[in-house]
């Protein structure tokens, strides 16, 4: 936490200081607005920009690109519209506006302030996302055993200040087709959870076509992704699962693509999340605010679940596919808080899809296990 702390503490400082000894006002205010559009705009688009690099990650030339795709995205997106607003405003401020001794020092330290906030949080948003080692710009969670309810945080918490007010806009006067509060809910928890195992060579993008969910083969038919659990559900050890108050257990089917092994057969829980919505606004998954949820554990064999830490490491081999499958099912476990339905799966930092509706309890297929144990065992 110590260096998150004295980085955000520092750049608060500095932007305080020279606010209030090289400009004035009126420039202060136009920094701030310069700095906080700029923020903004990097929020809004760095993930479509890294888009462009990701889809040609089956090409060598960008391979060392790819798991800096977004930081990148996020920098150069920044800096550009930084620059030529910073030109724009340079070109308008012709004359100087006096306001008063009182108010020019208030109103400076005050912008000053801002401006630091913004430009701390937008630089720990950076880190966050980059593939850095967990430690680095904070420690949000325990790497062993984080628990995504309770973050650490930084003073002032300014990288939730930067992503808290977009968005807030992003369903508000920014809202469109994608709210970046429906992607991504804790969109700092997230980039955090999805690093815990990089140290480890797990990869921290899939390809968006790396996993799918079952989809209804016929228009009879109802896709079978998501479903109760069912009530005679027991750990591996035989005993009831933990319960959970206001919520209630619910297993949904993901697939891992053969062709996408590479990147997506070795993964950590963390790296698999649940998007959930109010009932009522199920019908629109990507629009206005959602909620994570995060795995309790997998199907290990009928009626067992094993239950899995968020930092496990669970890999996925060519030699865990059915004779002529080209995806491997898999059955996670998760909490939904009561009220709300599952309405998106993300996984990994570049992959959401879109869940059907939940089947009824009486219309769950048979699970899909996965039991690496019992493999390796029988291999000896």
């Amino acid at each position: 936490m110590l260096i998150g702390n004295l980085v955000g503490l520092l750049i608060i400082l500095i932007c305080v200081a020279y606010q209030y000894q090289k400009s004035t006002l009126m420039k202060s205010f136009a920094i701030l607005i310069v700095t906080l559009s700029a923020g903004t705009a990097a929020l809004a688009f760095f993930e479509p920009l890294a888009n462009i690099f990701l889809s040609r990650s089956d090409n060598s030339r960008f391979e060392m690109i790819v798991p800096w795709a977004q930081p990148l995205s996020f920098v150069l997106l920044f800096i550009v519209v930084f620059s030529v607003l910073q030109t724009i405003f340079g070109k308008l401020y012709r004359q100087k506006v006096e306001l008063g001794n009182i108010a020019e020092q208030i109103g400076r330290v005050i912008c000053g302030l801002f401006v630091g906030l913004i430009l701390s949080g937008t630089l720990l948003t950076l880190l966050l996302i980059s593939p850095l080692p967990v430690q680095y710009p904070y420690p949000r969670f325990e790497s062993t055993r984080p628990n995504p309810n309770n973050p650490n945080k930084v003073f002032f918490k300014p990288d939730g200040f930067v992503t808290g007010w977009f968005s807030l806009l992003s369903r508000g006067s920014l809202s469109g087709k994608r709210s970046f509060a429906a992607l991504h809910p804790s969109f700092l928890d997230e980039a955090f959870l999805n690093r815990i195992g990089y140290s480890s060579e797990i990869p921290i993008v899939s390809g968006s076509e790396s996993i799918l969910v079952p989809r209804r083969q016929r228009a009879e038919q109802k896709a079978l992704a998501v479903w109760p659990a069912p009530d005679e559900l027991k750990n591996t050890q035989g005993n009831s699962l933990p319960p959970k108050s206001r919520h209630h257990l619910m297993i949904v089917r993901i697939g891992i693509k053969r062709t996408a092994l590479e990147k997506a057969g070795k993964f950590t829980p963390s790296q698999l999340r649940l998007i959930c919505k109010r009932e009522h606004a199920a019908q629109e998954p990507l629009r206005g605010e959602n909620l994570n949820a995060y795995p309790l554990g997998y199907m290990l064999e009928e009626n067992r679940l094993k239950t899995v830490d968020l930092s496990e490491q669970i890999n996925i081999s060519f030699k865990d596919f059915e004779e002529g499958s080209r995806v491997k099912w898999l059955d996670f476990a998760f909490y939904v808080p009561e009220g709300y339905v599952p309405v998106l799966l993300a996984f990994k930092q570049d992959t959401v899809v879109e869940l059907p509706a939940p089947a009824a309890p009486d219309e769950a297929p048979q699970p899909a296990t996965f039991n690496p144990q019992r493999e390796s065992t029988d291999s000896k």
